[in-house]
């Protein structure tokens, strides 16, 4: 955040010397150029709170911008995975992560550290300037700022889960703020603002669903969830009481979905989840948004390694693959490991519309877009607007799953939420009786790491169970030792968290000290 707000200073500075320089006028200087927005002049009518909203959902995209050669911010939560391989080795910072050897200075850690705290920020300025707009529909400011707080709690979630105790901030900042280098705060304070924050977003009066792209009721529901259950396990080991909040709110939006199945659902097919004209509906709760006017999906480093799949012929850089031993490891008959059909592919169509080849190996085919990129006898429209998944209706049913056997058991509304994730992927479950609380928590858990895989969730799982799936064995090993197939390296106790970037440590001393291990 620092260095952010360093550029900016600067970038004020330098305009300053150069008119100063070329003028030479101090009453000049001293007139107020109506065009010159600041954050006081800006914030004044609705259109303004809006615009300011529409800039924190963009900082949301932070995690497709460049890490180094062939490598992208979002890696950092798929590299260390174990599920996941490398065909380029130009990048060392990417080599690492797979590694298990990345530091302070790893491009991906400051990219994910800048990005989120840039989120902050952003939402900050939106929570502190929006309410003294006047005049402004009460209706629309609350909407506004509910969604706000909703994008805060987002990115205080992952910056809290990637590096404990961090900086909590909940006001602009400038170079003059009184707590301007800031010290760490304990996860508990940090997981009290998300929770606040998303409560409060919740009474906003958002829609169930908006196929916009903009936060939802539902959204907000699931994101919820989804915290509750991380506080349920690993670092703070809340427990019950933590997996009742987690199960009493998944199960507010599959009984929303039970009685609304055209608003929110399961896809009926595996292509549906990657196809654009599906952004933001039915089983999308929410996205990252994506056009190549503003910006193209991120995820082409999932192509093959300079196969000519796409209208780009020979492109891709493989520096994000499955490895062998995950792949085999979805069950015979599973259609997410059918080829073109599921997750992944291999074979696909000379130049995307060509004649079909032999890929050598399977990629992930989860975000592959054939409408942008070609299908057989299809020649793509070349534009790549896939939104990027970011909570699908699947998570949902799956922490419902979870969150309800740890505090009764496999229920029948549990049972049937991961019945109908098995369901789609032609699988059979067995019923309600079929089940222990310790059988029907590794099925949980195994259909969390197959149905969820790719979607930078996997490594979050890993944390709070402090466990990972173990392709060999079928089952899971502990998180302390467990060796990565990717890499024949172990994971140890210091991988629980992400060491504070270098560059953030270096301008701000408070930050300290660095996390265990780096």
């Amino acid at each position: 955040m620092k260095n952010y707000i360093y550029k900016k200073a600067s970038t004020v500075f330098l305009s300053g010397v150069l008119i100063a320089g070329f003028v030479g006028c101090s009453s000049f200087l001293e007139e107020q150029d109506p065009s010159n927005l600041t954050p006081d002049s800006f914030y004044t009518i609705p259109d303004h709170a809006e615009a300011a909203l529409a800039a924190v959902y963009a900082d949301t995209r932070f995690i497709g911008g460049g890490s180094g050669i062939f490598s992208v911010t979002w890696q950092l939560l798929e590299a260390p995975t174990g599920t996941s391989t490398t065909e380029t080795a130009q990048n060392s910072d990417l080599n690492n992560l797979y590694g298990l050897i990345y530091d302070g200075r790893t491009q991906h850690v400051i990219n994910w550290w800048n990005g989120l705290y840039r989120v902050i920020a952003q939402a900050n300025l939106v929570l502190d300037k929006v309410p003294s707009i006047t005049p402004m529909d009460e209706s629309q400011k609350t909407k506004v700022l509910g969604e706000a707080r909703f994008l805060r709690a987002w990115a205080y979630f992952y910056a809290v889960r990637l590096w404990g105790d961090i900086p909590l901030i909940t006001t602009p900042q400038t170079a003059s703020s009184e707590d301007f280098r800031p010290s760490p705060t304990s996860q508990q304070e940090i997981y009290a603002l998300i929770i606040e924050d998303l409560k409060a977003a919740e009474a906003a009066g958002l829609p169930w669903m908006d196929e916009s792209g903009r936060a939802s009721l539902a959204a907000t529901k699931s994101l919820l969830s989804k915290v509750y259950l991380t506080m349920a396990g690993f670092p703070l080991n809340m427990g019950a009481s933590h997996y009742q909040l987690a199960a009493d709110k998944s199960k507010e939006v599959v009984d929303y979905a039970n009685a609304n199945p055209v608003s929110i659902n399961l896809f009926p097919t595996y292509k549906a989840i990657h196809n654009e004209n599906n952004d933001n509906k039915l089983e999308h709760i929410f996205m990252l948004q994506y056009n190549v006017i503003v910006a193209g999906n991120p995820m082409n480093d999932m192509f093959p390694n300079f196969k000519p799949v796409t209208f780009a012929g020979p492109s891709g850089t493989g520096s994000t693959v499955p490895t062998e031993e995950f792949y085999a490891s979805f069950e015979p008959g599973d259609k997410r490991a059918v080829n073109q059909e599921g997750f992944f592919y291999t074979t696909y169509y000379t130049n995307g519309s060509g004649a079909e080849f032999d890929l050598g190996a399977p990629y992930i085919f989860k975000h592959f877009n054939q409408i942008a990129l070609g299908s057989k006898d299809q020649p793509g429209t070349r534009a790549n607007n896939l939104n990027v998944p970011l909570i699908r209706f699947a998570e949902v049913l799956l922490i419902y799953a979870e969150a309800q056997n740890e505090v009764g058991g496999p229920n029948a509304l549990a049972v049937e939420s991961l019945t109908r994730i098995r369901d789609r992927a032609g699988l059979s479950t067995p019923s309600v009786g079929g089940f222990t609380e310790d059988t029907f928590r590794d099925a949980v858990y195994r259909e969390r790491w197959h149905e969820l895989c790719y979607e930078q969730i996997t490594w979050f799982d890993m944390i709070r169970l402090r466990k990972v799936y173990n392709e060999g064995t079928n089952g899971f090993d502990q998180f302390e030792g467990h060796v990565n197939p990717s890499s024949n390296q172990a994971l140890q106790a210091r991988h629980y968290l992400m060491p504070f970037p270098l560059p953030e440590m270096q301008n701000n001393p408070n930050l300290t000290p660095q996390n265990p291990g780096y």
